[in-house]
Order: C-alpha cells, then sequence, then structure tokens
C-alpha cells in the first residue's frame, strides 16, 4: 500500500469521521485530522468561501447572448456584473458609411420587437437635422402604428416575463395577440416584422381601409383577451411571491444609473417624453402616464400592464382624427419623389437619381432626437458635415442603459430571482449591443 493510500484509509477509519458530531463541528475536525495526518495538504473549504459562477451567455434566460457574472455565497448573490457586447453588430460604424435613407433598414434590427418605432425614432432625428416635417396625416399613421409595435413589444415581455418564473400558457396567448399584430403590419406595410416603414419626410405608403379596418378589429377584442392573461397571471401566488420585493430600486437610485420608461415609471418617477418634451401628434392624444410607488419587479409588471391600456385608447384616438391629405413631404431635395412624378418629370427624376446614389444633402451640425419606446428612452445622436451620410451617429439604446441596474436589482437576492429580475428589466439584446 502507497503512503498517500495510507493516509486516506487512516483518515476515513479514524473516530473523527465516525462521530455523530454536529456537521459544522465535525467538518471543521475532519479539516484539522487531515491537516495532522499531512502537514503539506493545502486547501480551501468550499462551503466557507464565494463561488464565482457565469450565467450566461448562451443562457436561454438571458433574453438573448447576455453574461452576468456572479458572485455567490450557496445561493445568495453578494455581487453580480453583467457583460455585454456579445451581439455587436457595429451599426453605429455602419451609418458612416451609408446614406441616411439606406440606414433605415438597419434600424429595424435593433429593438426587434418594435421595429416601426426604431424606424419613426431614427427617421424623427433625419428630419430634425434637415429642418424637415412630414404631413400631418403621416405623422398621425406614425402614431397609430408606434403604439401597436409598443403592445406587440410589451406583450412578448409580459409572457416571457410569466414564462422565466414558471408560467408558460400565458407566453401562448401573447404570442397569439401579437401574430394579430403582424397581420396587421403586413396589411399596411407589407412586412410583418422588419417593416422598414418610415421615410424621410413621411412614410413609405398610405393606409388603406383594410389596413384601418384590421387595426379596429383588432382593437375590439384586444382588452379581453389582456383581461384573460392579467387575472391568470395575478391570481398565481407563485408568480406574486417571487416578483413581489424583489429587485426593488428607488427612485434616487434609478434616476442616477439612467433607467428610463416602465422601468424608472415602476419606481414611481412620472417621466414620459410623450408627455414631457412631445414629438408626432401626442400632444394632441389624451393619455395617462403610468406610474407604480413600489419599484420591485412586480410594479415594472404593472406598469406594462397599464401602458398597453393606454396605447389602445391612443390608437382609438388616432384613428378618429386621421385627417386626409398625402403622407410625403414634397421636398424633391430632401424626400425621394414618388414613381408617378419620376416618369412624368425631369426634375423628379434628376433628384431621385441624385438622392439615391449620394443622399440627401443635410448641413453641417449635429441633432439629437430622443422617443418613449417600449424599453424607455430610445434617442439617435447625429453630427453632419454636409455629406449625404452621418460623420458620426450614436444611438442611445434604453436596453443598454436599463441593464447598468443588474448589479444593484439582484445583490442579496438568491440565484433564482435572476430571472424574474431581468424579465423585469425587459431587455432586448440587438439594441443594447447595437
Amino acid at each position: 500500500m502507497s503512503e498517500q493510500s495510507k493516509i486516506t484509509q487512516d483518515f476515513f477509519e479514524s473516530p473523527v469521521v465516525t462521530s455523530n458530531l454536529p456537521p459544522k463541528e465535525q467538518r471543521t475536525k475532519l479539516l484539522q485530522a487531515l491537516l495532522d495526518m499531512d502537514p503539506d495538504i493545502s486547501f480551501d473549504d468550499p462551503l466557507e468561501n464565494d463561488m464565482v459562477l457565469n450565467m450566461g451567455p448562451s443562457h436561454p434566460a438571458t433574453h438573448g447572448v447576455l453574461r452576468i457574472l456572479l458572485r455567490l455565497d450557496g445561493e445568495t448573490i453578494v455581487s453580480a456584473m453583467p457583460e455585454l457586447g456579445y451581439l455587436h453588430r457595429g451599426y453605429e460604424k455602419i451609418a458612416e458609411n451609408e446614406t441616411y435613407h439606406e440606414f433605415i433598414t438597419h434600424t429595424d434590427r435593433l429593438d426587434y420587437l418594435q421595429p416601426v418605432h426604431n424606424n419613426v425614432a431614427y427617421i424623427l432625428a433625419v428630419e430634425k437635422l434637415l429642418g424637415l416635417e412630414a404631413p400631418p396625416r403621416a405623422q398621425y399613421i406614425r402614431t397609430m402604428l408606434s403604439e401597436l409595435a409598443r403592445i406587440s413589444s410589451h406583450l412578448v415581455g409580459f409572457g416571457v416575463m410569466a414564462m422565466d418564473v414558471g408560467a408558460m400558457t400565458l407566453l401562448l396567448w401573447c404570442f397569439r395577440e401579437r401574430e394579430k399584430i403582424h397581420d396587421i403590419f403586413d396589411l399596411v406595410v407589407g412586412a410583418r416584422f422588419t417593416t422598414s416603414y418610415a421615410r424621410i419626410g413621411g412614410v413609405a405608403q398610405d393606409i388603406t381601409d383594410e389596413g384601418l379596418a384590421a387595426i379596429k378589429a383588432f382593437l375590439d377584442q384586444f382588452l379581453a383577451r389582456l383581461d384573460e392573461g392579467e387575472r391568470l397571471l395575478n391570481r398565481n401566488r407563485i408568480f406574486f411571491d417571487r416578483c413581489r420585493h424583489v429587485g426593488v430600486i428607488s427612485a434616487e437610485d434609478a434616476l442616477a444609473i439612467g433607467l428610463t420608461g416602465p422601468n424608472l415609471r415602476g419606481s414611481g418617477v412620472a417621466m414620459d417624453l410623450r408627455r414631457d418634451a412631445p414629438y408626432l401628434v401626442y400632444d394632441q392624444l389624451d393619455f395617462n402616464v403610468i406610474t407604480e410607488s413600489e419599484g420591485d419587479s412586480l410594479a415594472r409588471y404593472y406598469v406594462r400592464l397599464a401602458e398597453m391600456k393606454e396605447s389602445v385608447k391612443m390608437v382609438r384616438q388616432c384613428m378618429d382624427k386621421l385627417p386626409a391629405g398625402p403622407v410625403h413631404a414634397h421636398e424633391p431635395k430632401k424626400v425621394l419623389p414618388r414613381k408617378e412624378r419620376i416618369y412624368t418629370r425631369m426634375e423628379e427624376l434628376i433628384h431621385d437619381f441624385m438622392i439615391v446614389n449620394f443622399g440627401v444633402d443635410p448641413p453641417p451640425g449635429e441633432v439629437y432626437h430622443a422617443v418613449e419606446s417600449s424599453k424607455g428612452q430610445l434617442g439617435f445622436h447625429i453630427v453632419s458635415r454636409g455629406e449625404g451620410h452621418p460623420w458620426r451617429l450614436k444611438i442611445r439604446s434604453p436596453s443598454f442603459c436599463n441593464l447598468q441596474a443588474l448589479p444593484q436589482l439582484l445583490k442579496g437576492h438568491l440565484l433564482s430571482d435572476i430571472l424574474a429580475v431581468l424579465g423585469s428589466l425587459d431587455p432586448v439584446m440587438g439594441e443594447a449591443d447595437k
């Protein structure tokens, strides 16, 4: 028998191993017995030390390719650090090498749960740079579809948050309603998912009576379907207990970190760009800014739930007030001319050729414009040198900023609470990583 084997045998035959001491005291005596048998042994007691754990970046519950580096004391989170960038596609750099018009399609791929809203946010920044304003009918159509996109995004956040804590049925119900919104986009835009609908100076095409009828049919049944999901989840004790008092953040800390959107309003801060810095036609609509004071995961869920009902009100008002008229500004040097004008007027043909090949010529300068997206403040900062493409373009993506709160929200909670907290933040990594 080798010397190491003899040490092991002597250890397991020792009185300490066979004793009935309490676990902690027995463990201490066992460690001391090992040291007495072989003083050269060097080890740490795993139960007396923190454990470092990687969650992601390929974890199915991290809402995309997000890595969270965790330090655990047992199952209690001592500290957490989110690491982003695994989905980085360099969209801000791509924008510098494409015309303002060409970059519209890339905005669909940011927060891919609300492509229409991304299009509108980007186009509003470009129009601000050009000193251009779309016709009233186009403004109403943009607002209406942006609110439908908000409902679509919140439905996914609503269902996925429930699924993260074990309620699978609601996710299927939410996707059923989301598919109806995609059917509407198919009628109005011609695409279900990556819409590329907004244009510099207006929208791609006018909304038809068939599209308006489809929107009305959806709104007439949606609140009843939403109420079914709300009753299913609000009566679920497991969901309630896993979200209440979990991931709490105060209004002061939320503002200091840079939270916006439902995550900020869930901490009681009534900040909403649609009311505080109106754009499109929001100043002509009647709606409430939803807030909750608790600042926990449950409060953020309640805010999104109520916001969907407010969006229904706004879409109905847009339909009632929708004016007649064109959906494109008649600015041939800034806005792509309509095909019927290109085929009949030489000037429009020349302008179309110049815009497509070289882009519009904005004045030198810089602008920033932000909208209230479903995740928070989505902003585009454009720096122009008077060329047909941006010299610099930076995106203020709310998902990126909201994920800064994870270290504070997770500290002191259990490992399983990560899912509830992350679901309540509702991030989209395509937008966070850009």
